[in-house]
């Protein structure tokens, strides 16, 4: 679908500078997008960007609350980012590294808003739900009255329950594959079935990608009083994750078993998209399959996971692997479910050989 929209070399050299400050692995996934979707995508990414460093920033509940408030009056009236911005270049942003800083001040925050103010209706109205639904929703995380709920033992903060676990994941990061899917939709002129399906698995996307750094990010988020896996599972490992004493075969298959499944779904979303929607089929496997990759080397070291030396990131090697891979299959359903499948199936053998070894 054509329509006008065009911005300076300014704007998009704003676009690509930030993308690549707050997220070199998005930052490498935009660019394969057909313009204008590749800096529609970039603007929106970045206004979830703002919602985070809210949210990240070490003030009191009251405070953000304040600030995203803000930010709702800013998304209907994006003029107002001078003002507002100036407000905000004003206050302390303890947690906060300096691009995340430089995002919520005039200089660095108002061209971001600009941009915004310029999309077409249609596209911006989608941003506004979604961007809108996702500061709701973080707003609400100290509201005990209000899910996701939210326990602390031993201080540690995490999800009470499963559902709060998959409402969290819905807030930080579904709310983004809908938006993305939205916003990928109309751009494709997609509808029907094919719009449909789309929509049944695009939440999927944000939660599985959202679980997967989960994972890989459980002893770093632990060091800073925070695990996102509920405590009803932490429970059931008697709490040595909380602690780096590792946790059981059985019990950390299940948590990789339960992110898989969101990949599984994710992999049903890249199969929907037509093959005329390369771009976006490119940028979906540049999510996915790192995501498997990283979720295959934790199933190969998990006797190492929730210990103190639970580290799981693949390397730029593999990273360039995946894209290889994502360029082979962009054009070939047949090739993505036969990845799919295979990953699941590996990621499984890992711990069907490790019983195995304890049996023998």
């Amino acid at each position: 679908m054509t329509f006008s929209f065009s911005l300076s070399s300014a704007q998009i050299n704003y676009l690509n500078t930030f993308m690549n400050k707050v997220s070199r692995s998005f930052a490498l996934v935009v660019p394969h997008l057909e313009p204008p979707l590749n800096h529609i995508m970039a603007t929106a990414y970045l206004l979830c960007r703002v919602v985070d460093n809210v949210e990240d920033c070490l003030q009191p509940t009251s405070w953000k609350k304040q600030r995203f408030s803000e930010f709702e009056r800013l998304l209907d009236k994006p003029n107002l980012a001078s003002d507002i911005l100036l407000t905000w270049q004003q206050e302390s942003w303890p947690g906060l590294n300096i691009a995340e800083r430089q995002m919520m001040g005039v200089e660095d925050g108002q061209p971001l808003w600009q941009i915004y103010a310029a999309i077409p209706a249609e596209y911006q109205a989608i941003i506004h739900q979604w961007t809108l639904t996702m500061a709701i929703g973080m707003s609400q995380l100290a509201d005990q009255d209000r899910k996701p709920h939210f326990i602390r033992r031993n201080g540690v903060q995490m999800p009470a329950t499963e559902a709060d676990y998959n409402s969290y994941c819905y807030y930080v990061a579904g709310t983004v594959g809908h938006m993305s899917t939205e916003l990928v939709i109309r751009h494709y002129g997609l509808n029907g079935n094919v719009a449909n399906r789309l929509r049944q698995t695009c939440e999927a996307c944000g939660r599985g990608l959202q679980k997967t750094n989960i994972v890989k990010d459980f002893a770093e988020d632990l060091g800073r009083g925070i695990s996102y896996l509920p405590i009803t599972w932490l429970q059931e490992a008697d709490y040595t994750p909380l602690a780096l004493r590792g946790a059981s075969p059985q019990w950390t298959q299940k948590v990789l078993g339960d992110v898989t499944a969101e990949l599984k779904m994710a992999t049903e979303h890249v199969l929907a998209l037509p093959y005329e929607a390369a771009g976006y089929r490119m940028a979906g496997l540049l999510c996915l399959l790192p995501a498997y990759e990283t979720l295959m080397l934790a199933a190969q070291e998990h006797n190492q996971l929730f210990t103190p030396t639970h580290h799981v990131k693949i390397s730029h090697q593999t990273m360039a692997q995946c894209l290889q891979w994502a360029q082979a299959m962009v054009g070939d359903n047949t090739a993505v479910e036969q990845y799919s499948r295979q990953r699941q199936q590996i990621i499984e053998q890992m711990f069907t050989d490790s019983e195995r070894v304890v049996e023998w």
